[in-house]
Formats: C-alpha cells, sequence, structure tokens
C-alpha cells in the first residue's frame, strides 16, 4: 500500500518542483500608467519639478528606504533585481535597497519627469553615443547626463552648474570651454560631451573604478581622494556611510535611470502623446563678425516661432550677437537652405541686423540761423513773452553720511527723508545686511525749488544795467539793490520831477525790508557745535549741511585743526550780514554816481566803474563764472589778478571791465 501511494506521489511532487522555477518567471503586474497630459510648451524648456542640482537630491529620504524595500512586492523586487545584473555593461551595477527607491520613484511617482526625458531621448543619446566611442569609454555613461540636467541643455543649478553634463566655472575653464556675455559653450551640446567624456577619462585614469569615478563626478576628485586616504578603503560601497549625502544617492540614481529607460516599455512609460524628438540634418551659416539676429532669421525661413533657431544654438546667452564678435558658426536645419538661396549674402544679413545695430533717426533739431527768428511758440504766436530758456535745476544733492555706532538703515533714511528701499539700493545694502561703524553711505538729499526773484529786484538792476553802471549779481541768498545815500549838497543838481525821486525811494525800501528778512538766521540749524574727540573740520561740516569754506568763514578759522570743546558757529554771523549789506550799499552808490556826474559839466567823459561781484560764503571761481554770460574762471583770474582760486566771503571780484 505504501509502495502505490509513493508512485502515485512522485509525479505529483516532482510537477509542483518544476513548476515553482517557472512561477518565478512570471512578469508581476505593474502599476497602471495614469492619463498623460498633453504638454503645449514646448520640451526643451519645459520646468521639471525636481530639486535645481540634479536628481540625486531626489524626495525620497534616506531614512525611508528601508521602509520603501519593504512595501515593494517581493515579485518586483526579484524582477529589478533580475533585470539589473543582466545589464551587459563595462560600469558595474549593485542591486540594493537605495536603487529599488529610486526604480519606484522613477516609474510611479516621478513617471512624468521620465516621460520629458524619454522625449528627448533620441535626439542627445546618439551624440553621446558618438563621443563615448571617441574616447573608448563605456557606452552607459550616456544615462550620466540624464541624472545631471535631464537632458536640457540650458539647465543651470543653483551654485552656477550649467548645461547637460553641469559643469562649473572652474570646470569648463579647465576643458576650454567658452564663456563670456554672449556665448557660453557649457549649453553647446556637442562640445560639452566631448569635454565630459575628457573629464570622466581622466577621472578614470586616477580611480580606476567606474563607480568612484561617478562619485568623483558629482563631488570632485580632490574630495574622493581624501575621503580615500582617510578611511583607507577604494570601492565606492566601501566609502559609501563616509560620503555627503547628494553623493551617497549619486551612483544608485544612475543605476535606477538606466533601468528605467531601458525598460520604459515594460513600465507602461511610452504614449502616444509625448512629442518624441530626433536629430535632423544641420548646416551651419558663418557670421565672420557680422551682426545678427536669429529671431529675424527665423521669420525669413518662414517658422511661426521666432525662437526655434534660437533653441537649435542654445549656447547663445541672447538671440543675437553685436558688431565685431569672434568668428561664428549658427546652426541651422538643412531643410531652411532652398528659403536662404533666393537672397544673397548681403541681403540677408542686412535683413537679420538686430533692432539695435539698425540705424537710427535723429531727433529733430531746430537750426539757428544769424539774422532768422527762432521758430515761434504757442505764447509767440498768441502774441504772449517769448520764454526764456531757464538752466534745468538739480533735483537732488549728494551726501555722504558716516554711519555711528548703532544707527540702522531707517533711522539714516528718517534722518534724510528719505526711504529705507532708496538707501539701500544707492549703496547696494541687501535687506539683512547691518550698519557697521564709520561706513561711508551716499544720500541723495532732495533739493527744495529756489525762490524766484522779487519783480522789484529784477526792475532794479534792469534799470542800472541799462545806464552799463557797476551792479552786484544777486546771490541765492541775498538779492538787494539798495539806494544810495543822496549827495550832501543839491544845489549843484538840475531840478528833477517829485515822481522821479519817489520812486527809487519806494523800491529801495521794499528792498531793504527784503534784505532785512534774508539774513534772518535760519533756525532750522543749531547754532553751535561743541567739538568732540575724534572730530575734523570737514565731517563737522558734511553733518550739518555746510562747506569747509563756509564753516571756516563763520568762525573765522585760519586752519582747520580742533580741539576738543571749541565751539563752532553753525549761522551766518550778522557782522557778516551786514558787511555784505554795507557792501552792497557801497556798489549801489558807486552804480548811481555816473549818472549824477552825467548831469554835470565835464571836461571829459566819464569811464564806467567795473562791473564786481561780492563773494558769498561758498562762492567758487566756477559757480561765479557760470553767473555772468562770457565770463570764465581764467578771465576772472586775469581780471582780478589771482594765483589761485580760492576765494573768501566778503571779497570783491571784478567780473566785467
Amino acid at each position: 500500500m505504501k509502495k502505490l501511494l509513493l508512485r502515485a506521489a512522485v509525479p505529483v511532487l516532482f510537477a509542483a518542483s518544476a513548476a515553482l522555477p517557472a512561477a518565478a518567471q512570471v512578469q508581476p503586474t505593474l502599476p497602471s500608467a495614469p492619463a498623460t497630459p498633453s504638454a503645449a510648451d514646448d520640451s526643451l524648456q519645459v520646468n521639471l519639478k525636481l530639486l535645481p542640482d540634479s536628481l540625486v537630491a531626489a524626495p525620497t529620504p534616506l531614512d525611508s528606504v528601508k521602509l520603501a524595500w519593504l512595501r515593494t512586492p517581493p515579485e518586483l523586487r526579484d524582477l529589478v533585481g533580475d533585470r539589473i545584473s543582466c545589464f551587459e555593461t563595462d560600469v558595474p551595477h549593485v542591486f540594493n535597497s537605495h536603487v529599488m527607491a529610486f526604480v519606484r520613484l522613477f516609474t510611479e511617482r516621478q513617471r512624468g519627469y521620465t516621460q520629458r526625458v524619454l522625449e528627448r531621448e533620441n535626439l542627445y543619446f546618439p551624440l553621446f553615443e558618438k563621443y563615448l566611442a571617441k574616447y573608448n569609454l563605456p557606452t552607459d555613461l550616456k544615462y550620466l547626463a540624464v541624472v545631471e540636467s535631464a537632458l536640457i541643455p540650458t539647465a543651470k543649478s543653483r551654485v552656477g552648474a550649467t548645461g547637460l553634463w553641469q559643469f562649473m566655472g572652474p570646470t569648463a575653464n579647465d576643458l576650454r570651454l567658452r564663456r563670456d556675455e554672449w556665448v557660453d559653450e557649457r549649453m553647446d551640446p556637442e562640445k560639452a560631451t566631448e569635454a565630459a567624456c575628457k573629464h570622466l577619462r581622466y577621472l578614470y585614469g586616477v580611480f580606476h573604478d567606474w563607480e568612484m569615478v561617478l562619485a568623483a563626478y558629482n563631488w570632485g576628485a580632490g574630495n574622493m581622494q581624501k575621503v580615500v586616504r582617510r578611511t583607507g578603503k577604494k570601492t565606492y560601497w566601501e566609502v559609501h556611510p563616509h560620503l555627503p549625502a547628494e553623493t551617497r544617492n549619486y551612483v544608485p540614481t544612475f543605476t535606477a535611470i538606466m533601468y528605467t529607460l531601458k525598460y520604459a516599455q515594460q513600465h507602461q512609460l511610452h504614449s502616444p502623446t509625448l512629442r518624441y524628438q530626433y536629430p535632423e540634418p544641420m548646416d551651419t551659416l558663418q557670421l565672420a563678425g557680422r551682426a545678427f539676429d536669429l529671431t529675424r532669421l527665423a521669420r525669413a525661413c518662414g517658422y511661426s516661432d521666432s525662437m526655434a533657431l534660437a533653441r537649435l544654438n542654445p549656447e547663445l546667452r541672447k538671440p543675437w550677437l553685436p558688431q565685431g564678435y569672434r568668428p561664428y558658426a549658427v546652426q541651422l536645419p538643412a531643410a531652411v537652405r532652398p528659403a536662404l538661396a533666393v537672397v544673397d549674402r548681403a541681403t540677408l544679413f542686412d535683413y537679420c541686423r538686430p533692432l539695435a545695430e539698425l540705424p537710427q533717426l535723429l531727433p529733430f533739431r531746430a537750426v539757428a540761423l544769424t539774422g532768422v527768428e527762432a521758430f515761434p511758440t504757442r505764447s509767440v504766436a498768441e502774441g504772449g513773452p517769448r520764454e526764456k530758456t531757464q538752466p534745468a535745476q538739480p533735483r537732488f544733492r549728494r551726501v555722504r553720511h558716516t554711519v555711528k555706532r548703532g544707527e540702522t538703515v531707517a533711522a539714516v533714511a528718517e534722518r534724510y527723508a528719505v526711504s529705507p528701499a532708496q538707501l539701500r539700493r544707492w549703496n547696494t545694502l541687501g535687506k539683512t545686511n547691518a550698519l557697521t561703524p564709520r561706513r561711508q553711505l551716499v544720500v541723495f538729499v532732495p533739493v527744495a525749488p529756489a525762490p524766484e526773484s522779487a519783480p522789484e529786484v529784477r526792475v532794479a538792476a534792469t534799470e542800472i544795467r541799462r545806464n552799463d553802471v557797476a551792479v552786484v549779481k544777486p546771490s541765492a541768498r541775498l538779492q538787494p539793490v539798495a539806494e544810495a545815500p543822496e549827495p550832501a549838497s543839491e544845489a549843484a543838481a538840475p531840478a528833477r520831477p517829485s515822481s522821479a525821486r519817489s520812486a527809487p525811494s519806494a523800491r529801495t525800501a521794499r528792498v531793504e525790508s527784503e534784505t532785512a528778512a534774508q539774513v534772518e538766521p535760519d533756525d532750522s540749524v543749531p547754532a553751535t557745535y561743541v567739538v568732540r574727540r575724534g572730530d575734523f573740520l570737514e565731517k563737522v561740516a558734511r553733518t550739518h549741511g555746510l562747506t569747509v569754506s563756509q564753516l571756516m568763514a563763520r568762525n573765522k578759522l585760519t586752519s582747520e585743526t580742533l580741539t576738543p570743546g571749541q565751539k563752532l558757529n553753525l549761522r551766518e554771523i550778522e557782522d557778516t550780514a551786514a558787511e555784505v549789506a554795507a557792501a552792497t550799499r557801497q556798489t549801489a552808490v558807486a552804480a548811481q554816481e555816473p549818472a549824477r556826474r552825467a548831469t554835470r559839466p565835464t571836461s571829459r567823459p566819464a569811464l564806467p566803474a567795473p562791473q564786481v561781484h561780492l563773494v558769498q560764503p561758498g562762492d567758487t571761481l566756477y559757480n561765479i563764472s557760470r553767473r555772468y554770460q562770457g565770463l570764465t574762471v581764467e578771465k576772472l583770474r586775469e581780471l582780478n589778478n589771482l594765483q589761485s582760486d580760492e576765494v573768501k566771503p566778503g571779497q570783491k571780484l571784478i567780473v566785467k571791465s
């Protein structure tokens, strides 16, 4: 009986044992592919929803790798492990929980990202394979560009790595990739790929292990050599615990990307809605230093998108090149050659000149001819007086402020009646930058418009000017025209109408009242200032809105040396104002004297007195020369026999002989 049972059970057990290996080869059910939305924008400019540096900083945290491994069905783990172990490549690929976590990331959670990469796979992989074969490198290194830039030639990380292979500036300089204001060859697919092959060949010569080469490509050869010397380990998985988080994820990410793209069809990642890109025959157009605009060339070729040709030349930082730039070859599709053959090269380059390089129309300018009246304005046409063009007055005054201990941006801005944002912009300060003591800040203080001179003053000045006698040019602070005292004896003078005498007297009274009001001290400025330790004359003058010459004149200083405890007058001294009024009165007397002499019989005609100017606080030779027509600084020195440009308040200068 036992023999019969054994004979019946042996075939069943044998069939069961044969069925187990077959069941292990059955492909498990993969997650269903969600509906892929149609991408309306250009896939070259699509913004991938991953961290900007690279895929090695993927959203899967390291502490959840074990949890993701436990949640993965055993059938899927076995299937992915078998497929990775069957890779025929020179680069070793280890399958573990880190790799499995990234495989599930690219095949399940980030399917949209993987599909964008699949759209550009056929465009760039043939180029990568050509140069990898040229430098005798493993073909599987083409997946490194996916890890770095997702096959976007204009990709740029937050630390400045740029291009398909994400080169930093120093590495690009070592690899002879040009970078300037107009062209960045790190974004040129062909030149960057060849430079990457040279760099990978150099790294393999240093480490002789492809996994160490991949880690060194991400972290740097010098850093990897330091870890090897410190730990004494020479393979990647031996130094894996001693690497930073980004580099620890780098090699597993490379293996996961390679698996995902090789088995994209089995994971239902391909879709009819994807816009696959393929290489097309290209032609070149040599510019030879001419100014050129790719957007205008795209219109000439019949493209509806003006940036179509600019995307074929991603190394250009701008869609145009200026005149005189180094010889450059523009990449064009060979299909546009018939459209460009209908015109000669000169016509094509003239049409494709940038807008900034085109000749601009000159603005209309009225030509003034001798003996011809100027073009009438609307007020002249209507019978009104002609408008006199006044020089534009400055609206702001540049002031330097020295930061004191404890001052903030808001406090300095409030002191000068400006906004904190303006103060930061003028001094290139960030929102988090604190002010350090003794730092110099530039502040542009609004200048109040100069008050218009009174009509009486203008009439008096005009009347004196008609008689060609000496006058004092009205200044910004003091503009009086005082009447000279009457002569001691009026018997010899001819009789004049009473109205002629009364008019100047009334006008003089008004001018004297204005003079008294104008020389009143300014209450907004402190009267005195006590010198502290560390103060110097320029600092005190700048703090109170004065010049060094004004401060020295108001305190009658002979040198710029200050002592602590010294009191300085900040307002105008009354004696100075009195001296100015007296000098002005004497000038007015001299102005009226020739008019009186004209009525007396003389043996010879009297020569007109020279026209003089009374120097005010803050005046310079340049400012004085600007106030009188036809007067220059050299002529002013010659008229007054000056050896230097220094003038003092109260000094009389001849401005017209």
